[in-house]
């Protein structure tokens, strides 16, 4: 495995994530923000942040794995939601700890939240993007 998840001492521990990868594989991916698309391009979970959570994490795990990686190699990961308020965050655990079961694994590299006004389409309430690193 390439990549290493810490806390470091004199930072808070976040259960979400780690708050530093260290990375000593040789290839880096990258994963194109994913949305809560099915197969065929339709939306899943229209209106329902956590269904469209676990989506983008699941939609992001078949990117890693055409590649011959998993969450385990996964660096960094950056969310994008739609009119983000911290109110959200239930749910928004909901979406990641059900892709989590799904997974069969805990998502928890590094992670950045960003509130947007709007993704690509208005149906869409989250993207995730992931950088991995495989030897």
């Amino acid at each position: 495995m390439a990549i290493t998840l810490i806390n470091p001492g004199g930072l808070p521990e976040i259960d979400a994530y780690r708050q530093v990868s260290i990375a000593t594989g040789s290839k880096l991916v990258f994963v194109a923000g994913q949305v809560a698309w099915d197969a065929d391009g339709v939306t899943v979970g229209e209106g329902d942040l956590a269904a469209q959570v676990e989506r983008c994490y699941l939609n992001v795990g078949t990117a890693l794995a055409e590649v011959g990686a998993t969450f385990d190699d996964v660096a960094k990961l950056t969310l994008y939601v739609v009119d983000w308020t911290p109110d959200k965050m239930p749910r928004l655990m909901e979406g990641i700890t059900r892709a989590a079961a799904k997974l069969g694994a805990a998502p928890v590299p590094p992670a950045s939240l960003l509130g947007v006004a709007a993704l690509d389409v208005p149906e869409h309430l989250v993207e995730l993007e992931a950088t991995a690193v495989i030897d």
